[in-house]
Parts: C-alpha cells; structure tokens; sequence
C-alpha cells in the first residue's frame, strides 16, 4: 500500500494495523517513496557466541586483544588532556 504523508496523519491507526498484519505500507511525498512501515521482527538479544567462534576460526585469530595494562581506565593526566597535539 502507498499513502502520501497528508494521508497518513490522518490514517496512522489503519496503517499501523496493516503493518501488524504483515503488509508493508509506503508512505509518499509528492509521489516519491520516503518511509516504509513495517511489521516489527524482535531481535534476539546478545551475542552469539558461535558465531564469534566461526569467524575468529575463518580468519585465523586466537586472541583480540594481546595485553590490557592495570591503569588501561584510570583517569587521563590532566596535562595530557590539555596540550595541544604537535
């Protein structure tokens, strides 16, 4: 379904009801597509884990990162924040 933008301020509770149904509602200014309203995919949340594995495998990486120092979060010097780079 296409709807210009005047039509859907005055149709937002039919589209979002078609959008709830599965169809896909183009909303249009002059004619032109400039907004799709789709059906909400949740996403699974997290990481997946096998996923990272795959890949680290595929491009031969064992670790990402080699070494974190102690103070790697401490706070910066302050005269470090304030001198310009050269």
């Amino acid at each position: 379904m296409n709807i210009s933008i005047k039509e859907a301020k005055n149709k937002l509770s039919e589209i979002i009801r078609r959008a709830e149904a599965g169809e896909r509602v183009v909303v249009t200014r002059d004619g032109k597509p400039v907004a799709d309203v789709v059906p909400h995919v949740p996403r699974k949340g997290g990481i997946d884990w096998e996923a990272l594995e795959a890949f680290k495998k595929q491009h031969g990486i064992t670790k990402f990162v080699e070494f974190i120092p102690d103070d790697f979060d401490d706070p910066l010097p302050e005269d470090f924040l304030i001198t310009p780079e050269k």
